[in-house]
């Protein structure tokens, strides 16, 4: 697709920020309040977001753009990801109260996070065990969940519990909008290979009012589906971020660097290989593009395995990039000091989170009638 007018200018305004928050980011930083702060008070934070809850009225391909940008110039802002994933939930499924709250929080810069996977339920969702009772005017939540990004600096957390046991596993689950400072919640950090915080939390006996539920009590499954699909094309739009700056540092290294009396740039062994990601990486951008353009026109019911292609595509072409950047780098590439290799680690982790690769795999068989 081709941009308009609109999103030309808001991807300049972006690429000006994003030039200077990178070159300011500390590594192995995937969370700045200031990245944030900064773009929020440009009004280039949550452009997709409605203009009638403080969002900025814009298109869901302008915020493609900003996870794209922001990826591809190493602004530490990894954490809007999942808060951009919860407000899709909040904005089709909540009521008033929970969009106002959520929309003001993305867009001031604060972080909102979705609490699905549990230690037994992570590919197969509806095997969730997390439970809330009723009593009276409030859920009573018990159990634990794993893997929930950035928890620990969260306003809230989009938690999905079963509420009912009497019918079929994928009914009777309910989303529920619970605020991380409430007693009961206990969160801690899981080390992982890259800084993407993921964090373990418990749940004992916390009480949350029945109004904090989202949509309807029971539903949550069909709630869940339509935000997996949104949820994959945010990470197909990261990933290609991620896939282009390692190109882009890829380049400025083989360009600089002499071996054999010439750059290495001017190996066709070397160059080729270059040409092949940049050529890949191209491919999905316009792929992703399109599919967010097809949202804005309310078609995104009817995309769920093109935003599994997305997802799929968009990270196996990022871990491509990195570890092609590493190789052709040689031992800089698998030095620390060089930065590739920790683009390498950061790279490998979109394969896996928000449905892995050979989930996607499979919806996409589906969609296709296998």
């Amino acid at each position: 697709m081709r941009l308009t007018e609109s999103q030309q200018d808001y991807a300049r305004q972006l690429e000006d920020a994003c030039r200077r928050l990178g070159a300011e980011a500390e590594p192995d930083t995937h969370q700045s309040e200031a990245a944030s702060r900064h773009l929020a008070e440009r009004g280039l934070l949550g452009p997709s977001l409605p203009a009638e809850y403080g969002g900025g009225g814009r298109t869901f391909v302008e915020d493609c753009i900003l996870l794209e940008k922001t990826q591809a110039h190493g602004v530490p802002l990894t954490a809007y990801s999942t808060a951009l994933t919860a407000a899709q939930t909040y904005l089709k499924y909540g009521n008033d109260a929970q969009r106002r709250t959520a929309v003001t929080a993305i867009r001031a810069g604060r972080v909102e996070s979705i609490a699905y996977s549990e230690p037994d339920a992570g590919s197969d969702l509806a095997r969730v065990t997390t439970r809330a009772v009723r009593d009276g005017d409030e859920w009573v939540i018990d159990g634990r969940k794993t893997w929930i990004s950035f928890a620990h600096i969260a306003d809230h957390m989009l938690v999905l519990a079963r509420t009912d046991d009497s019918g079929d596993y994928h009914a009777g689950m309910t989303f529920i909008m619970v605020p991380t400072d409430l007693p009961g919640i206990e969160i801690r950090e899981i080390k992982t290979m890259a800084p993407r915080m993921p964090n373990d939390v418990w749940f004992r006996g916390v009480r949350v009012p029945v109004a904090n539920t989202v949509g309807v009590e029971g539903e949550a499954w069909n709630h869940l589906r339509r935000g997996l699909a949104v949820e994959r094309l945010i990470i197909g739009a990261m990933t290609v971020g991620g896939a282009q700056r390692a190109l882009d540092d890829l380049i400025a290294w083989v360009t600089n660097r002499v071996q054999f009396g010439r750059p290495l740039s001017k190996l066709q062994a070397v160059r080729h290989r270059i040409a092949d990601l940049a050529a890949q990486i191209d491919v999905v951008r316009a792929y992703v593009y399109d599919i967010a353009d097809r949202i804005d026109q309310g078609l995104e019911d009817e995309l769920n395995g093109q935003a599994s292609i997305a997802k799929l595509t968009g990270s196996e072409i990022y871990k491509k990039a990195a570890l092609e950047a590493v190789q052709l780098m040689g031992g800089y590439g698998y030095s620390s000091e060089w930065g590739m290799e920790q683009q390498l680690r950061t790279a490998i982790a979109p394969t896996i989170y928000g449905g892995s690769n050979e989930v996607q795999r499979d919806i996409i068989a589906k969609s296709i009638g296998l």
